[in-house]
Protein backbone atom coordinates (compact mmCIF):
# COMPACT_ATOMS: atom_id res chain seq x y z
CA UNK A 1 0.00 0.00 0.00
CA UNK A 2 2.81 1.95 0.57
CA UNK A 3 4.94 1.38 -2.04
CA UNK A 4 1.42 2.40 -4.60
CA UNK A 5 1.16 5.40 -2.44
CA UNK A 6 4.98 6.48 -3.30
CA UNK A 7 4.56 5.88 -6.84
CA UNK A 8 1.38 7.61 -6.97
CA UNK A 9 3.30 11.23 -5.27
CA UNK A 10 6.36 10.40 -7.60
CA UNK A 11 3.86 10.62 -10.39
CA UNK A 12 2.77 13.50 -9.17
CA UNK A 13 5.91 14.99 -8.61
CA UNK A 14 7.13 14.78 -11.96
CA UNK A 15 3.68 16.40 -13.25
CA UNK A 16 4.08 18.79 -11.29
CA UNK A 17 8.17 19.29 -12.48
CA UNK A 18 7.29 19.99 -15.84
CA UNK A 19 6.94 23.68 -14.98
CA UNK A 20 7.17 25.13 -18.60
CA UNK A 21 4.60 24.39 -21.88
CA UNK A 22 7.22 24.75 -24.12
CA UNK A 23 11.50 24.69 -24.39
CA UNK A 24 13.19 26.41 -26.95
CA UNK A 25 16.92 25.42 -26.49
CA UNK A 26 20.10 26.20 -27.97
CA UNK A 27 19.30 28.99 -30.09
CA UNK A 28 20.94 32.23 -30.65
CA UNK A 29 18.87 34.51 -28.78
CA UNK A 30 18.66 37.95 -30.18
CA UNK A 31 16.63 40.42 -27.96
CA UNK A 32 18.12 43.91 -28.37
CA UNK A 33 15.61 45.63 -25.62
CA UNK A 34 16.63 43.02 -22.81
CA UNK A 35 20.70 43.86 -24.64
CA UNK A 36 20.40 39.79 -24.63
CA UNK A 37 22.61 38.31 -27.94
CA UNK A 38 24.17 34.55 -27.22
CA UNK A 39 23.22 31.14 -26.64
CA UNK A 40 19.94 30.79 -24.19
CA UNK A 41 16.75 28.49 -23.94
CA UNK A 42 13.62 30.00 -23.76
CA UNK A 43 10.87 28.70 -21.89
CA UNK A 44 6.98 29.51 -22.21
CA UNK A 45 4.08 29.06 -20.02
CA UNK A 46 0.97 30.00 -20.62
CA UNK A 47 1.63 31.98 -23.89
CA UNK A 48 4.10 33.90 -21.23
CA UNK A 49 7.90 33.87 -21.05
CA UNK A 50 8.82 32.53 -18.31
CA UNK A 51 12.45 32.16 -18.43
CA UNK A 52 15.27 32.58 -20.16
CA UNK A 53 19.03 31.34 -19.08
CA UNK A 54 21.42 30.00 -20.86
CA UNK A 55 20.70 26.19 -19.66
CA UNK A 56 17.09 25.02 -18.90
CA UNK A 57 16.83 21.10 -18.05
CA UNK A 58 14.06 19.99 -20.80
CA UNK A 59 12.60 17.73 -18.57
CA UNK A 60 10.85 20.85 -16.54
CA UNK A 61 8.94 21.31 -20.11
CA UNK A 62 5.66 19.29 -21.70
CA UNK A 63 7.72 19.87 -25.25
CA UNK A 64 11.12 20.90 -26.14
CA UNK A 65 11.77 22.25 -29.52
CA UNK A 66 16.01 22.11 -30.98
CA UNK A 67 16.52 25.72 -31.55
CA UNK A 68 20.48 24.99 -32.35
CA UNK A 69 21.34 26.73 -35.56
CA UNK A 70 18.75 29.30 -35.22
CA UNK A 71 18.57 32.70 -34.20
CA UNK A 72 15.31 33.05 -31.60
CA UNK A 73 14.18 36.76 -31.76
CA UNK A 74 10.85 38.19 -30.77
CA UNK A 75 8.20 38.12 -33.15
CA UNK A 76 8.57 40.55 -35.95
CA UNK A 77 6.72 43.39 -35.46
CA UNK A 78 5.59 45.13 -39.35
CA UNK A 79 5.05 49.05 -39.03
CA UNK A 80 3.96 49.35 -42.42
CA UNK A 81 1.49 46.99 -43.86
CA UNK A 82 -1.79 47.23 -46.20
CA UNK A 83 -4.61 44.61 -45.02
CA UNK A 84 -8.33 45.89 -45.46
CA UNK A 85 -9.42 43.07 -47.44
CA UNK A 86 -12.89 43.17 -48.13
CA UNK A 87 -13.47 40.41 -51.07
CA UNK A 88 -16.55 41.62 -53.44
CA UNK A 89 -15.75 45.21 -53.28
CA UNK A 90 -13.44 45.80 -56.17
CA UNK A 91 -13.35 49.56 -56.45
CA UNK A 92 -11.39 49.52 -52.89
CA UNK A 93 -8.26 49.98 -52.41
CA UNK A 94 -8.48 46.84 -49.74
CA UNK A 95 -10.05 44.31 -52.51
CA UNK A 96 -7.62 44.94 -54.66
CA UNK A 97 -4.20 45.35 -53.16
CA UNK A 98 -4.70 44.25 -49.16
CA UNK A 99 -3.08 40.91 -48.32
CA UNK A 100 -5.25 38.62 -46.10
CA UNK A 101 -2.94 39.23 -42.57
CA UNK A 102 -2.79 35.60 -41.62
CA UNK A 103 -1.95 34.50 -45.30
CA UNK A 104 0.89 35.79 -45.19
CA UNK A 105 2.35 37.19 -41.51
CA UNK A 106 3.44 33.81 -39.52
CA UNK A 107 5.28 32.45 -42.41
CA UNK A 108 7.31 35.18 -42.19
CA UNK A 109 8.03 35.47 -38.76
CA UNK A 110 5.70 38.52 -38.38
CA UNK A 111 3.41 38.52 -35.27
CA UNK A 112 2.27 41.95 -35.05
CA UNK A 113 1.28 44.54 -38.24
CA UNK A 114 0.15 47.88 -38.68
CA UNK A 115 -2.01 48.48 -41.44
CA UNK A 116 -1.31 52.12 -43.01
CA UNK A 117 -4.08 53.93 -43.23
CA UNK A 118 -6.08 51.62 -45.70
CA UNK A 119 -8.86 53.01 -43.87
CA UNK A 120 -9.92 56.49 -42.98
CA UNK A 121 -12.31 57.53 -40.10
CA UNK A 122 -15.37 57.00 -42.40
CA UNK A 123 -15.09 53.28 -42.68
CA UNK A 124 -12.35 52.33 -40.33
CA UNK A 125 -15.09 50.29 -37.92
CA UNK A 126 -15.71 48.34 -41.06
CA UNK A 127 -11.97 47.62 -41.25
CA UNK A 128 -12.58 46.48 -37.63
CA UNK A 129 -14.86 44.17 -37.66
CA UNK A 130 -14.01 42.44 -41.03
CA UNK A 131 -10.82 42.08 -40.63
CA UNK A 132 -8.70 43.35 -37.02
CA UNK A 133 -11.14 41.72 -35.11
CA UNK A 134 -11.11 38.22 -36.33
CA UNK A 135 -7.08 37.86 -37.66
CA UNK A 136 -5.12 35.60 -35.33
CA UNK A 137 -2.48 38.21 -36.43
CA UNK A 138 -2.63 40.77 -34.43
CA UNK A 139 -3.46 44.15 -36.20
CA UNK A 140 -3.23 47.70 -34.98
CA UNK A 141 -4.35 50.42 -37.26
CA UNK A 142 -3.09 53.97 -38.41
CA UNK A 143 -6.38 55.71 -39.73
CA UNK A 144 -5.89 57.62 -42.43
CA UNK A 145 -6.81 61.44 -42.34
CA UNK A 146 -8.82 61.10 -45.37
CA UNK A 147 -12.56 60.11 -44.45
CA UNK A 148 -12.53 56.57 -46.90
CA UNK A 149 -8.42 56.36 -46.98
CA UNK A 150 -6.77 54.18 -49.74
CA UNK A 151 -9.85 53.76 -52.29
CA UNK A 152 -8.40 55.69 -54.82
CA UNK A 153 -5.65 58.23 -54.71
CA UNK A 154 -8.50 60.85 -55.30
CA UNK A 155 -10.24 60.12 -52.08
CA UNK A 156 -6.73 61.19 -50.08
CA UNK A 157 -6.67 64.44 -51.55
CA UNK A 158 -9.77 66.15 -48.81
CA UNK A 159 -12.09 65.41 -46.22
CA UNK A 160 -9.99 65.52 -43.45
CA UNK A 161 -10.86 66.07 -39.79
CA UNK A 162 -8.56 66.14 -36.97
CA UNK A 163 -11.25 66.03 -34.80
CA UNK A 164 -13.26 62.99 -36.25
CA UNK A 165 -9.94 61.12 -36.41
CA UNK A 166 -9.20 61.70 -32.54
CA UNK A 167 -12.63 61.00 -31.52
CA UNK A 168 -11.99 57.62 -33.22
CA UNK A 169 -8.81 57.07 -31.85
CA UNK A 170 -10.24 57.72 -28.39
CA UNK A 171 -13.26 54.60 -29.03
CA UNK A 172 -10.77 51.69 -29.95
CA UNK A 173 -8.06 53.11 -28.20
CA UNK A 174 -6.64 49.56 -28.09
CA UNK A 175 -5.95 48.83 -31.83
CA UNK A 176 -5.42 52.71 -33.41
CA UNK A 177 -2.33 53.19 -33.14
CA UNK A 178 -1.32 56.30 -35.23
CA UNK A 179 -3.02 58.62 -37.99
CA UNK A 180 -1.78 58.15 -41.66
CA UNK A 181 -1.64 60.98 -44.70
CA UNK A 182 -0.45 59.76 -47.88
CA UNK A 183 -0.52 60.37 -51.24
CA UNK A 184 -1.20 63.70 -51.00
CA UNK A 185 -0.98 65.96 -54.12
CA UNK A 186 -1.68 69.42 -53.67
CA UNK A 187 1.26 71.88 -53.18
CA UNK A 188 -0.06 72.85 -49.53
CA UNK A 189 0.87 71.37 -46.18
CA UNK A 190 -3.12 70.51 -45.47
CA UNK A 191 -3.31 66.52 -45.46
CA UNK A 192 0.21 66.43 -43.62
CA UNK A 193 -0.72 69.24 -41.04
CA UNK A 194 -4.16 68.30 -39.99
CA UNK A 195 -3.02 64.73 -39.65
CA UNK A 196 -0.49 66.33 -37.31
CA UNK A 197 -3.42 68.34 -35.35
CA UNK A 198 -5.21 64.88 -35.08
CA UNK A 199 -2.43 63.33 -33.51
CA UNK A 200 -1.73 65.98 -31.23
CA UNK A 201 -5.23 65.97 -30.51
CA UNK A 202 -4.97 61.98 -29.94
CA UNK A 203 -1.15 61.75 -28.65
CA UNK A 204 -0.90 59.20 -31.12
CA UNK A 205 2.04 59.40 -34.17
CA UNK A 206 1.60 60.22 -37.45
CA UNK A 207 2.81 58.28 -40.33
CA UNK A 208 3.84 60.45 -43.77
CA UNK A 209 3.78 58.70 -46.85
CA UNK A 210 5.30 61.91 -49.14
CA UNK A 211 4.05 60.52 -52.08
CA UNK A 212 4.41 63.77 -54.31
CA UNK A 213 7.80 66.10 -54.11
CA UNK A 214 6.56 69.35 -55.18
CA UNK A 215 8.64 72.33 -55.11
CA UNK A 216 6.31 74.33 -52.88
CA UNK A 217 6.54 71.08 -50.20
CA UNK A 218 10.86 69.36 -50.15
CA UNK A 219 11.17 66.84 -47.90
CA UNK A 220 13.17 68.43 -46.24
CA UNK A 221 10.66 70.58 -44.59
CA UNK A 222 8.33 67.50 -44.00
CA UNK A 223 10.70 66.36 -41.77
CA UNK A 224 12.23 69.47 -40.71
CA UNK A 225 9.39 71.64 -39.95
CA UNK A 226 6.20 69.94 -39.72
CA UNK A 227 6.43 66.95 -37.92
CA UNK A 228 6.66 65.89 -34.47
CA UNK A 229 9.14 64.14 -32.10
CA UNK A 230 8.00 60.42 -32.29
CA UNK A 231 6.09 60.87 -35.96
CA UNK A 232 7.40 58.50 -38.56
CA UNK A 233 8.84 59.40 -42.15
CA UNK A 234 7.94 55.78 -44.29
CA UNK A 235 9.72 54.95 -47.65
CA UNK A 236 12.68 56.71 -46.13
CA UNK A 237 14.47 55.25 -49.26
CA UNK A 238 12.64 56.47 -52.14
CA UNK A 239 14.29 57.94 -54.96
CA UNK A 240 13.72 61.35 -54.77
CA UNK A 241 14.84 61.58 -51.18
CA UNK A 242 17.99 63.16 -50.92
CA UNK A 243 20.78 61.57 -48.91
CA UNK A 244 24.35 62.09 -49.62
CA UNK A 245 26.02 65.34 -51.51
CA UNK A 246 28.87 64.62 -54.58
CA UNK A 247 31.26 64.00 -52.12
CA UNK A 248 29.20 60.58 -50.60
CA UNK A 249 28.22 62.77 -47.32
CA UNK A 250 24.92 62.40 -45.64
CA UNK A 251 22.99 66.16 -45.98
CA UNK A 252 22.92 67.07 -41.95
CA UNK A 253 19.15 67.94 -42.44
CA UNK A 254 19.12 64.10 -41.98
CA UNK A 255 20.66 64.08 -38.78
CA UNK A 256 19.01 67.37 -37.34
CA UNK A 257 15.45 65.70 -38.01
CA UNK A 258 16.79 62.57 -36.35
CA UNK A 259 17.64 64.51 -33.26
CA UNK A 260 14.38 66.34 -33.02
CA UNK A 261 12.86 63.04 -32.85
CA UNK A 262 11.38 62.20 -36.33
CA UNK A 263 11.29 58.12 -37.11
CA UNK A 264 12.78 57.14 -40.17
CA UNK A 265 10.87 53.59 -41.18
CA UNK A 266 11.80 51.73 -44.37
CA UNK A 267 8.19 51.39 -46.27
CA UNK A 268 9.74 49.23 -49.11
CA UNK A 269 6.65 48.72 -51.28
CA UNK A 270 5.91 48.08 -55.09
CA UNK A 271 7.87 51.33 -55.68
CA UNK A 272 9.36 53.35 -52.89
CA UNK A 273 12.86 51.76 -52.44
CA UNK A 274 15.88 52.45 -54.19
CA UNK A 275 19.53 51.13 -53.42
CA UNK A 276 21.60 54.49 -53.86
CA UNK A 277 19.81 55.92 -51.59
CA UNK A 278 19.99 53.04 -48.97
CA UNK A 279 23.59 52.24 -49.65
CA UNK A 280 24.52 56.15 -49.03
CA UNK A 281 22.65 56.16 -45.81
CA UNK A 282 24.31 52.69 -44.63
CA UNK A 283 27.66 53.64 -45.53
CA UNK A 284 27.02 57.12 -43.43
CA UNK A 285 25.56 55.47 -40.22
CA UNK A 286 21.91 56.69 -40.74
CA UNK A 287 20.38 53.90 -40.26
CA UNK A 288 16.32 53.19 -40.50
CA UNK A 289 14.64 53.29 -37.12
CA UNK A 290 12.05 50.86 -38.49
CA UNK A 291 12.09 48.40 -41.40
CA UNK A 292 8.56 47.43 -42.89
CA UNK A 293 7.38 46.21 -45.88
CA UNK A 294 4.37 48.16 -47.25
CA UNK A 295 2.71 44.92 -48.00
CA UNK A 296 0.62 44.55 -50.51
CA UNK A 297 -0.61 42.66 -53.87
CA UNK A 298 1.91 45.24 -56.08
CA UNK A 299 5.11 44.58 -53.73
CA UNK A 300 4.39 40.87 -51.93
CA UNK A 301 5.44 39.33 -55.50
CA UNK A 302 8.23 41.86 -56.19
CA UNK A 303 11.70 43.36 -54.77
CA UNK A 304 10.42 43.53 -51.71
CA UNK A 305 8.91 39.63 -51.43
CA UNK A 306 8.69 39.35 -47.29
CA UNK A 307 10.02 40.88 -44.54
CA UNK A 308 12.91 38.32 -44.11
CA UNK A 309 14.49 39.06 -46.91
CA UNK A 310 14.03 42.68 -47.38
CA UNK A 311 15.88 42.62 -43.65
CA UNK A 312 18.93 40.55 -45.23
CA UNK A 313 18.85 43.54 -48.15
CA UNK A 314 19.79 45.45 -46.23
CA UNK A 315 22.32 43.84 -44.74
CA UNK A 316 23.91 43.04 -47.85
CA UNK A 317 24.32 46.82 -47.86
CA UNK A 318 25.67 47.12 -44.48
CA UNK A 319 23.65 46.99 -42.01
CA UNK A 320 24.00 44.54 -38.81
CA UNK A 321 22.31 41.45 -37.99
CA UNK A 322 21.03 42.80 -34.72
CA UNK A 323 20.53 46.40 -35.94
CA UNK A 324 18.10 44.87 -38.55
CA UNK A 325 16.27 42.63 -35.68
CA UNK A 326 16.26 45.41 -33.80
CA UNK A 327 14.45 47.72 -36.08
CA UNK A 328 11.85 44.84 -36.81
CA UNK A 329 11.07 44.11 -32.82
CA UNK A 330 11.82 46.85 -29.64
CA UNK A 331 11.80 49.80 -31.73
CA UNK A 332 8.30 49.74 -33.74
CA UNK A 333 6.74 48.23 -30.17
CA UNK A 334 7.52 51.62 -28.97
CA UNK A 335 7.29 53.62 -31.67
CA UNK A 336 3.18 52.23 -31.06
CA UNK A 337 3.53 52.54 -27.67
CA UNK A 338 3.17 48.86 -27.04
CA UNK A 339 6.06 48.38 -24.90
CA UNK A 340 4.77 44.89 -23.78
CA UNK A 341 5.68 43.24 -27.60
CA UNK A 342 9.18 43.31 -29.37
CA UNK A 343 10.89 41.62 -26.53
CA UNK A 344 12.01 38.45 -24.69
CA UNK A 345 12.07 39.19 -21.08
CA UNK A 346 10.72 37.03 -18.35
CA UNK A 347 6.59 38.10 -18.36
CA UNK A 348 6.88 38.97 -22.47
CA UNK A 349 3.99 37.49 -24.43
CA UNK A 350 5.18 34.65 -25.75
CA UNK A 351 5.57 36.21 -29.73
CA UNK A 352 8.89 34.25 -30.73
CA UNK A 353 10.42 33.95 -34.36
CA UNK A 354 12.94 31.05 -35.28
CA UNK A 355 15.18 32.25 -38.13
CA UNK A 356 18.02 30.62 -40.07
CA UNK A 357 20.67 32.62 -41.22
CA UNK A 358 21.08 30.87 -44.86
CA UNK A 359 24.74 31.19 -46.04
CA UNK A 360 25.67 31.56 -49.66
CA UNK A 361 25.36 34.33 -52.38
CA UNK A 362 22.05 35.95 -53.16
CA UNK A 363 20.59 38.80 -55.14
CA UNK A 364 18.90 41.62 -54.21
CA UNK A 365 17.22 44.03 -55.97
CA UNK A 366 15.17 47.36 -55.88
CA UNK A 367 12.09 48.55 -57.64
CA UNK A 368 14.58 50.27 -60.30
CA UNK A 369 17.20 47.13 -61.67
CA UNK A 370 19.76 47.78 -59.45
CA UNK A 371 21.27 44.82 -57.90
CA UNK A 372 22.87 43.99 -55.19
CA UNK A 373 24.39 40.54 -53.70
CA UNK A 374 24.95 39.52 -50.35
CA UNK A 375 26.21 36.82 -48.43
CA UNK A 376 23.39 35.56 -46.26
CA UNK A 377 19.57 35.58 -46.40
CA UNK A 378 17.28 35.69 -42.95
CA UNK A 379 13.97 32.71 -43.57
CA UNK A 380 11.66 31.99 -41.33
CA UNK A 381 11.82 28.28 -39.53
CA UNK A 382 8.87 29.04 -37.19
CA UNK A 383 6.33 31.26 -35.30
CA UNK A 384 4.90 31.80 -32.20
CA UNK A 385 2.11 33.62 -31.68
CA UNK A 386 1.09 34.12 -27.59
CA UNK A 387 3.22 30.66 -27.25
CA UNK A 388 1.24 29.18 -29.91
CA UNK A 389 2.54 27.61 -32.75
CA UNK A 390 1.42 29.85 -35.93
CA UNK A 391 3.85 28.05 -38.43
CA UNK A 392 6.24 25.20 -38.06
CA UNK A 393 8.23 25.02 -41.70
CA UNK A 394 10.23 22.00 -40.55
CA UNK A 395 7.42 20.10 -38.61
CA UNK A 396 9.43 20.40 -35.01
CA UNK A 397 6.47 19.75 -33.18
CA UNK A 398 5.59 16.66 -34.54
CA UNK A 399 7.17 13.45 -33.98
CA UNK A 400 7.26 10.38 -35.98
CA UNK A 401 3.99 9.47 -37.29
CA UNK A 402 5.18 5.61 -36.86
CA UNK A 403 5.21 5.95 -33.18
CA UNK A 404 1.75 6.95 -33.18
CA UNK A 405 0.10 3.75 -33.74
CA UNK A 406 -2.46 2.94 -36.20
CA UNK A 407 -5.35 4.89 -35.01
CA UNK A 408 -4.09 8.45 -34.40
CA UNK A 409 -5.51 10.79 -36.64
CA UNK A 410 -9.15 8.83 -36.03
CA UNK A 411 -11.82 11.26 -34.26
CA UNK A 412 -12.33 9.72 -30.58
CA UNK A 413 -16.06 8.02 -30.13
CA UNK A 414 -16.30 8.39 -34.11
CA UNK A 415 -15.79 4.86 -35.83
CA UNK A 416 -13.55 4.16 -38.38
CA UNK A 417 -15.90 2.63 -41.59
CA UNK A 418 -13.80 -0.22 -42.93
CA UNK A 419 -14.30 -1.93 -46.67
CA UNK A 420 -16.39 -5.29 -46.65
CA UNK A 421 -13.05 -6.67 -47.41
CA UNK A 422 -11.29 -5.12 -44.08
CA UNK A 423 -14.40 -6.61 -42.03
CA UNK A 424 -13.87 -9.87 -39.67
Amino acid sequence: MRLGLVLILLSGGMTIAQDYDLLLRGGRVIDPRNNRDGRFDVAIRNGIVAAVEPAIDPSRARKTVDASGLLVTPGLIDLHVHVFFTAGNPGAWAGDNSVQPDAFSFRTGVTTMVDAGSSGWRNFEQFRATVIDRARTRVFALVNIAGFGMISDGTEQDDFSAAAVAKLAAKHKDVIVGVKSAHYQKPDWDSVDEAVAAGTKANIPVMVDFGYFLPQRPYYKLVGEHLRPGDISTHMFRGPVPYVNEKGELYPYLLEARRRGVRFDVGHGGGSFVLRNAAGALKNGFYPDTISSDLHTGSMNGAFMDLPALMSKLMALGLPLREAIRATTSTPAEVIKHPELGHLGVGAIADVALLRVMEGEFGYWDNNAGKVIGKQRLFCEMTLKGGSVAWDWNGRMGVDFKTLGPTYGIRPGVDQILPPEGKK
